[in-house]
Order: structure tokens, then sequence, then C-alpha cells
């Protein structure tokens, strides 16, 4: 299996509830897609390095995780459509 970390940033005015769906979500994701979450890090509230779309501030969360498909690109093909995600960024570790 090989191994990737996805680290995203969301909107830092959500609400708590929001937040918490959309962490689920991602996690959903990995594990119907038959992926295994090996390790899940919520940040929480930073200030950003620059603005983003008028935000000074994002919720961080780190997610490990193995995979012996495609799942990167589903993952991010569905983050790229979410609004309520500022940045996100997968690497394959190991390499």
């Amino acid at each position: 299996m090989r191994q990737y970390e996805t680290m995203y940033v969301l909107k830092a005015d959500l609400e708590p509830e929001q937040t918490a769906e959309r962490v689920a979500k991602y996690q959903t994701l990995v594990s119907d897609e038959g992926g295994q979450i090996d390790q899940l890090q919520e940040i929480g509230k930073r200030r950003l390095a620059y603005e983003i779309d008028h935000h000074r501030e994002g919720y961080y969360v780190l997610m490990q995780f193995s995979t012996d498909k495609n799942l990167p690109e589903e993952l991010e093909r569905v983050m790229r459509i979410d609004d309520s995600i500022l940045r996100y960024l997968t690497v394959r570790l190991g390499e």
C-alpha cells in the first residue's frame, strides 16, 4: 500500500458542527474508496501566511492515509469543488 498525506485548510468562520462535518466527510471518502486512515490531526485555527479570498485565518487538518487505488486524485477532485476548503495539498510519503 502507498502512504499519502493530505493537508487541507477549511474556512475559519464555519460553525464547529460544519467543520466536524467536513472532516468526517473526507474521512468517510477515504474509507469508502478502500483506503485506511493512519492518522488524523486537527491542528485547529491558525493565522494564514497570506490572505486567501479575504480570509486571514484557516482551520488546518492533517490526514495520513494508505491506499492501493487512485484515491488522492478523487480526494482532490472533491476538495476542489468544496467551497469551504481554502487550500489543500496531497503528497506521497516514503519517496
